[in-house]
């Protein structure tokens, strides 16, 4: 199979992974955690979020969990622990 510009520009959007960067993960910083996979789609929907941030939440498998942070749904996401950032220094 060849594939033209056309067909890695469809090939790209048809695509069911999830691509997180903390600008969309910022969209979801105020949403109301704990939440479900639906609960956070409709906030990420009426907060005005970007196409991105509400394809990301929909391409989750939903088995009807709750997720309590942004953690849950983007394992990398960087959390306090990932700066070093020593406050006692300052």
């Amino acid at each position: 199979m060849t594939f033209s510009v056309e067909n890695l520009f469809l090939h790209k959007f048809k695509s069911t992974d999830m691509y997180w960067t903390l600008e969309l993960a910022s969209y979801l910083s105020d949403a109301p955690w704990p939440a479900t996979k639906d609960e956070l789609i409709d906030y990420a929907i009426r907060a005005g979020a970007p196409l991105e941030v509400v394809e990301n939440l929909q391409s989750i498998e939903d088995e009807g969990e709750i997720y309590e942070s942004m953690e849950e749904i983007w394992p990398d996401y960087p959390t306090d622990e990932d700066y070093l950032w020593n406050e006692d220094e300052y």
